[in-house]
């Protein structure tokens, strides 16, 4: 038996590694729920979510060395790209407050993608292949995946937010934190100008919220940097900056979505729950801008499955 697995390993590495980070996060999910139901960090959880991300590192790596090129260049690779780049995005977060409910967040949405690639998706679809001539470009590396740690970096934040709305919905919220992190300092204003700054004891909701926003924030600046560069990489391939092809359109509405949302919460002072209820409808934008114009197989950025 053990050899049969080595074989199955060996002859298709990409698939066997994304089945093997597929399996280990799986395992994880029930202790990550059991965390948040006892309202404590898992050690257990985050360790085998590490050792998840080292299967998707090893697999992305093989698949870069058989296919010769890095591999976001088809759906199969940009899900697996996007699955090591959700990872990436929660050990952040949880490096900046220790909260169950992030690994449970975000692992079900990581074993929806890998998931997807690993099981859903045709054999033709996984398979490596040349390069189309547009793509043969450093741009790749630059632009795509920018774009996708953006997704990966927006999805958590926006799944974030709609655990706000949900999480103690009978009490009020109120947004005291901002970006420079949770736990930040401010002056109080009753006090003399020599005083020592006052530490603010945020709530667990607060606490969540800045995650969010923090998360969106720093998604929103990738996925600036990647239209940029996806409209440089445009005028280099195709000769125009920008030819409104569907998958452009629904990236730009995402960044005006996006953009709405950090002016609401910045300029205009939202308060409550309205920010987060706006963040959280963000997760179906980037849902359709990522999937559902590729699967309508149409535009320049298609992968062309179903209905094309």
């Amino acid at each position: 038996m053990l050899s049969q697995i080595i074989k199955n390993i060996l002859s298709d590495p990409v698939l066997s590694l994304g089945f093997f980070a597929f399996y280990i996060l799986l395992f994880s999910l029930p202790f990550s729920i059991f965390s948040t139901l006892k309202n404590k960090s898992s050690n257990l959880v985050k360790n085998l979510v590490i050792v998840a991300n080292l299967f998707i590192t090893l697999q992305l790596i093989s698949r870069w060395v058989i296919s010769s090129h890095f591999p976001i260049s088809n759906l199969f690779e940009s899900l697996c790209f996007l699955s090591w780049g959700l990872i990436l995005v929660q050990l952040l977060l949880e490096r900046e407050y220790q909260t169950p409910i992030i690994s449970t967040l975000s692992i079900p949405l990581i074993l929806l993608t890998l998931g997807f690639a690993c099981f859903v998706l045709p054999e033709d679809l996984r398979t490596s292949s040349n390069l189309v001539p547009a793509l043969r470009s450093s741009w790749l590396v630059m632009h795509v995946s920018v774009v996708m740690l953006s997704y990966a970096s927006l999805i958590i934040g926006s799944c974030l937010s709609a655990s706000v709305l949900l999480i103690d919905n009978n009490q009020p919220l109120q947004i005291r934190s901002n970006s420079v992190g949770i736990g930040g300092y401010k002056f109080s204003n009753l006090a003399p100008k020599d005083e020592l700054l006052r530490p603010y004891q945020f709530s667990h909701l607060e606490k969540l919220d800045t995650l969010s926003y923090r998360s969106i924030l720093v998604g929103f600046v990738l996925l600036t940097l990647g239209l940029v560069s996806g409209a440089v990489w445009a005028n280099e391939a195709w000769g125009t900056w920008w030819s409104w092809d569907p998958k452009e359109t629904w990236a730009f509405i995402s960044w005006l979505f996006y953009a709405a949302y950090l002016h609401m919460r910045i300029s205009k002072g939202w308060q409550g729950r309205k920010p987060a209820l706006l963040a959280a409808s963000g997760f179906f934008i980037i849902l359709i801008c990522y999937l559902g114009v590729n699967f309508w197989g149409v535009g320049l950025h298609s992968y062309g499955w179903i209905f094309s």
